[in-house]
């Protein structure tokens, strides 16, 4: 009763920042991030070339050709209006039921970013039979927060739909992605079935409850003094262009956004993978803190010295996937 008491009270907060973050501030919402034009800044070959400079011994992981995996890309998993969101699935050729599913979604600061940078990852892992899924979501250029969220869902959702055509076990659905994807997925796993952020339309038969989380090097708090997020002396940052506002003007929608203001007795079990860069880690302690209080099962596995954007390199690829792969055996072993 305790904890369903503590569960009614954060969604209740919750709802009065984001009403409070949309609008009953002082200022008024930025749209200027608006542009409806892709933004490339972030990719693999820019970050490598930046990367490279400090880690001249990495190299930037290629697809990989698996006969014993099948690809489907650019499904259509959600229409709204005349935009249709896409997803990719990865899947072993070898018929099976009960498999676990592995939703990756890509980093970028909410703005920039492809899901075709994880095509290795998801190919990795569908060759040790795991059932995965890349879906595009609606970045800052596009939408502003909770939009993306709100897109998320609706991919966890097609995913259950379609659990029977891919032998998905729908007890066994793992979030997982990297920097802003790392905190949309940590964000997705704490939310489930919240209706405050579930969005409306696509497969609204199915919940979005996942069993298990996989954040990579993705911030857990927006607004922790741990925070690297909401500088914008010198230029506007991607959370501000995510919310339309500053960190200092509304505050109540950067708690809001922040996955740490939900963790509780409802989080599933939580991997952490994690680069040398400490901001990227904000509220992570805090975070497993209350998952130990619940007893709830977390790892967290750092490579200290990685670059932020490891997850696209050697030698840092193959003991992540191992990692993963491990972890998701372990959380469900007895299922």
């Amino acid at each position: 009763m305790k904890h369903l008491s503590r569960y009614k009270l954060i969604k209740k907060a919750a709802a009065t920042m984001l009403m409070t973050g949309m609008v009953a501030v002082a200022f008024s919402q930025s749209l200027k991030g608006i542009t409806n034009k892709q933004d490339t800044g972030y990719n693999t070959n820019s970050a490598f070339r930046y990367d490279v400079q400090s880690h001249p011994g990495i190299s930037i992981v290629q697809e990989l050709k698996d006969d014993k995996v099948s690809e489907q890309r650019n499904l259509v998993y959600c229409e709204q209006g005349s935009r249709k969101l896409l997803l990719d699935v990865f899947a072993p050729k070898q018929q099976a039921q009960a498999r676990t599913a592995f939703i990756m979604i890509h980093g970028g600061g909410w703005r920039t970013g492809n899901r075709t940078q994880h095509y290795p990852l998801v190919q990795a892992l569908a060759a040790r039979g795991y059932v995965c899924f890349t879906p595009e979501y609606r970045l800052s250029t596009e939408a502003l927060f909770p939009t993306a969220i709100y897109d998320l869902k609706a991919a966890v959702r097609w995913v259950k739909a379609n659990a029977a055509t891919y032998g998905i076990d729908t007890a066994k659905i793992v979030i997982g992605g990297f920097s802003a994807g790392g905190e949309l997925a940590a964000f997705m796993g704490v939310t489930g079935n919240m209706p405050l952020f579930e969005g409306a339309g696509c497969n609204n038969g199915f919940n979005t409850k996942v069993n298990a989380i996989v954040d990579i090097d993705g911030t857990l708090s927006f607004t922790h003094p741990e925070s690297g997020e909401g500088d914008d002396s010198k230029s506007t940052s991607a959370a501000t262009y995510w919310f339309g506002y500053g960190k200092k003007e509304n505050k109540g929608l950067w708690d809001a956004a922040s996955p740490l203001t939900y963790v509780g007795s409802q989080t599933p079990p939580t991997l952490f993978l994690s680069s040398s860069v400490v901001h990227m880690h904000a509220g992570r302690a805090d975070f497993i803190k209350v998952l130990n209080e619940y007893g709830i099962y977390s790892e967290v596995h750092g490579f200290d010295d990685a670059p932020h954007s490891f997850p696209l390199y050697h030698p840092w690829f193959k003991p992540m996937v191992d990692d993963i792969d491990s972890f998701m055996k372990k959380v469900f072993a007895n299922k």
